[in-house]
């Protein structure tokens, strides 16, 4: 068989069987738009948090929008309860890599016996905060939405807490973390966008 169209077959790997190489294509796309567009800034996190006191590992990223007067449960639906395809797909492989490891994976709660916001349970709520996450094996981890309204202004901020309780738990932090920011980045973007299309007067 000749090189080039070796060359052209290479797509079909083991990923490949697993997410089809058009359906990637597109998901790259996507991600790549949303981050070209994204205005989220990250921001410093003040340790101990009484979400999760004994976190060691935490990041926040805000965005500033005009005022929409969403709510942060409202906000966190938005952002996490509907995640974009590649997103989803990161997800999936993610809990394909750790099963053997006995981890929980994003759909081993069930959305009857506990109020979810997309794979996450809800741990509290107010209308400015809301605070989902679980505990396992490896590690805890919190995500705090806050909304706050100032001037005219609305920020939304996603913090993420997590408490590293073994070395399996430092090796998986430090292998997603370029995943994770690459994703609270995009949903934030992606969250902003759809608030600004609600704002825009119809015609």
């Amino acid at each position: 068989m000749p090189a080039a169209a070796t060359d052209r077959r290479g797509c079909r790997s083991s990923l490949a069987r697993l997410i089809p190489c058009d359906t990637l294509a597109l998901t790259v796309t996507e991600a790549l738009e949303t981050m070209m567009q994204a205005k989220p800034l990250k921001v410093a996190v003040k340790l101990p948090n009484a979400a999760l006191p004994q976190a060691d590992w935490a990041d926040c990223y805000q965005l500033d929008i005009p005022e929409n007067n969403v709510s942060a449960i409202d906000a966190a639906k938005l952002a996490l309860g509907h995640f974009p395809l590649w997103v989803r797909l990161l997800m999936r492989l993610r809990n394909i890599i750790v099963a053997p490891f006995g981890l929980k994976s994003t759909g081993d709660h069930s959305p009857g016996t506990i109020e979810m916001v997309g794979p996450f349970p809800v741990l509290s709520q107010s209308a400015q905060q809301v605070v989902l996450g679980f505990n396992d094996l490896h590690l805890d981890f919190r995500i705090i939405v806050d909304v706050a309204n100032r001037g005219g202004r609305q920020t939304i901020s996603v913090a993420t807490l997590v408490r590293r309780k073994i070395m399996l738990g430092r090796i998986y932090i430090a292998a997603i973390t370029p995943f994770h920011r690459l994703i609270v980045i995009a949903i934030l973007s992606r969250l902003g966008r759809r608030l600004s299309i609600n704002q825009r007067p119809s015609r």
